[in-house]
């Protein structure tokens, strides 16, 4: 089964220097329909205008995954951890125990465009931990593994039973992913349009699927996307 969450039907906030797009609930955006999905708890689409950002504020208990589409963010955190992400990295911030950070667009003239993404961690009270990777073109050779339970092939480690693919596809190239048993899967469109076993998907949809075995993603036009393989 495969249920199509439509880009236009997320919660949607313009606070002026963020304009951000929500496709579970978060914050003031309450739809008890779409809470999360399995492990995943958000997945919010921010575009931060120029020198602006997120001022500190804290987490607990949560894998927090940020994603980079267009230009860059800047993150500082509790931990002793400073740097700044660009197209190609991937963050992962364990909250643990606690954590406090900010994320601020350095840029004097462009938007940063990202994926915030939340995953529930297997357990609680966690350390908290930091960790980045740069993946870059590895993602045009088909599904890249960025995220991971174990960190395998030099992924960012995850403390949750979750697989996070992504992939940049040429207009017509196909990829294809075998789903095991009893797992699912999400599909979110990052950029471009696909077509996921049939079924049309644009820039900002998503897709929760459940008891299928063979993903089929063809590429309507250049697309970006990420696949999670959920317990």
């Amino acid at each position: 089964m495969i249920r199509i969450r439509k880009a236009k039907d997320r919660g949607h906030f313009n606070f002026g220097w963020l304009d951000t797009y929500h496709t579970f609930s978060f914050g003031d955006y309450y739809d008890p329909l779409f809470m999360g999905f399995r492990s995943l708890r958000v997945i919010n689409e921010d575009s931060v205008h120029a020198g602006r950002g997120f001022p500190t504020h804290s987490h607990v208990d949560m894998e927090i995954i940020t994603y980079i589409l267009e230009g860059a963010l800047e993150h500082r955190d509790s931990m002793g951890n400073g740097s700044v992400i660009r197209p190609g990295d991937v963050q992962r911030m364990s909250a643990g125990t606690g954590v406090s950070h900010s994320e601020a667009n350095p840029s004097s003239g462009n938007a940063v465009h990202l994926l915030q993404i939340w995953i529930m961690p297997k357990q609680t009270g966690l350390k908290p931990g930091y960790e980045e990777k740069f993946f870059g073109d590895e993602k045009q050779a088909g599904m890249r593994l960025v995220a991971s339970p174990d960190g395998r092939d030099d992924s960012v480690t995850v403390h949750q039973d979750v697989k996070v693919y992504a992939a940049v596809l040429d207009i017509g190239k196909e990829v294809n992913y075998e789903l095991a048993p009893i797992r699912h899967a999400w599909i979110q469109v990052a950029r471009g349009a696909i077509v996921l076993n049939g079924e049309n998907l644009d820039q900002g949809d998503g897709a929760a699927i459940s008891g299928e075995s063979a993903l089929v993603i063809d590429a309507r036009e250049r697309a970006e996307i990420l696949l999670f393989d959920l317990a």
